[in-house]
């Protein structure tokens, strides 16, 4: 096998591992809090899960960056390998939920992405089509570097349109919570940021419309920088 493939092969092993670890997390957590089944609106955890979540949440972004840091061996191959461990995590993570607790429903169903700096929400069709884009953007980047004799190189424009892209779609995510809370007077002091007040803020959140318009441009500008990277770097090496 070569090596490259045997890396593929590890991570993603890894990736697997601890995707159906994050399911199995999730799935006591709804024993506990959505016994009948997940729903929104929230129910409301108490302020000492909440931040046992949140570090939770910050453990698992360390431990993908760590993998990234180990697998590459440039600067854009371990930004690739924390994007395609965080790609087969996710997309795992999802099958494991629906393993073992037959949810969700559809790709359409809405979920809770994340909790950090707000609650992220979506329809769980959003974050496997983000995990695929990852994995893609992997596969490119870790073959242009370990088949180009000159190097990979990502242009200025390209690191921009990524970033552009990401934040449509972080906005996609965080749109209508950020909505409410901006209705609620929480940006504009008219509200304290208390733990009773965001525990009523969730009390009555309920996501109903998802920005696909947003989350397509911003899916869009990473893909095309995807394919630029690779037809550039493909040209200058044949030039070469």
């Amino acid at each position: 096998m070569r090596q490259d493939q045997r890396q593929f092969l590890l991570v993603g092993i890894f990736a697997v591992a601890m995707g159906f670890l994050e399911a199995i997390v999730v799935v006591y957590l709804r024993e506990i809090y959505y016994p009948d089944g997940f729903s929104f609106p929230l129910t409301p955890i108490e302020p000492k899960i909440y931040v046992i979540e949140l570090v939770r949440e910050l453990s698992t972004l360390v431990m993908l960056v760590t993998v990234g840091l180990l697998a590459g061996r440039t600067k854009h191959e371990k930004f690739a390998w924390f994007l395609y461990t965080f790609g087969v995590w996710d997309i795992i993570y999802y099958i494991g939920l629906k393993l073992f607790l037959g949810w969700p429903e559809s790709l359409l169903t809405w979920d809770i992405l994340f909790l950090i700096p707000v609650t992220w929400v979506g329809p769980v069709l959003a974050p496997v089509i983000c995990s695929v884009t990852m994995i893609i953007y992997t596969v490119v980047i870790v073959k242009l570097s370990r088949e180009l004799e000159t190097g990979l190189v990502i242009g200025r424009i390209f690191w921009l349109l990524i970033t552009l892209g990401a934040v449509l779609i972080f906005i996609s995510f965080i749109q209508d919570y950020t909505a409410l809370l901006i209705r609620e007077g929480f940006f504009s002091g008219q509200q304290e940021w208390t733990s009773r007040n965001l525990e009523n803020i969730t009390l009555t959140f309920i996501p109903e419309k998802f920005n696909w318009w947003l989350f397509g441009l911003g899916e869009a500008a990473i893909f095309w920088a995807i394919v630029r990277i690779y037809l550039q770097n493909r040209k200058q090496s044949a030039n070469k």
